[in-house]
């Protein structure tokens, strides 16, 4: 008989994870593994500490107690490492309102410090979301799905192997979240990772899914 194949390390983990906010504790002892190719959603109602969850393994806060790590080493000690590996993308998108499209995306592309973003590059990522007449329109006077499409558009300029992403499906229509998926599934098949809440189902294969659901 043939030895079993080693299973693949996991590149994102965390280690008796807790978070409390205020007087109030959302999640302890939380163990978590997601190796390339995965990916994870994280379901549970409203409070229950989804986005809480998300901002830690972000690194954009704190834990209580135990320890995110990021390919067998503690994220806080090495930030910039981890920052360069990861994109966050928050439930209300993180782009400002007083900016075009374009400009939001090229700021996060220099913030980011992610090459070979141009303007053509900026240009094909939002026509690709249907934005290539939008793209020079300031974000306020865009509707709610517009808002989203453009900053998913993000997705599509950086070179993250792991992405987190807060209701990134809110706001979409049929099409859009289709795509999503589309995108999410070539991401996970490249050898990425991903991190997702959601309230609906989510377009993805079933073998690449795991779930966590908090109460």
């Amino acid at each position: 008989m043939l030895p079993s194949p080693p299973a693949t390390p996991p590149l994102l983990e965390t280690q008796d994870l807790a978070c409390v906010r205020g007087d109030r504790r959302l999640f302890r002892g939380l163990d978590l593994s997601l190796a390339a190719g995965q990916l994870l959603r994280v379901e549970g109602a409203n409070g229950a500490g989804k986005t809480s969850l998300l901002r830690l393994l972000a690194g954009l806060a704190l834990p209580a107690a135990g320890e995110v790590r990021w390919a067998g080493q503690p994220i806080r000690r090495q930030r910039e490492a981890y920052a360069q590996a990861l994109l966050y993308l928050g439930h209300l998108g993180g782009l400002k309102e007083e900016l075009t499209a374009a400009e939001n995306l090229a700021i996060e592309a220099d913030l980011a410090g992610t090459s070979g973003v141009d303007g053509a590059r900026i240009a094909d990522a939002l026509a690709g979301w249907g934005l290539a007449r939008q793209a020079r329109l300031p974000l306020r006077v865009l509707s709610a799905g517009q808002r989203r499409r453009a900053a998913l558009a993000r997705l599509q300029l950086t070179p993250a192997r792991l992405w987190i992403l807060d209701e990134p499906f809110n706001a979409l229509d049929v099409d859009a979240v289709a795509q999503l998926g589309r995108l999410i599934e070539t991401h996970l098949a490249g050898g990425g990772l991903a991190v997702v809440t959601s309230h609906m189902d989510l377009p993805i294969a079933p073998a690449q899914l795991q779930s966590l659901r908090l109460s």
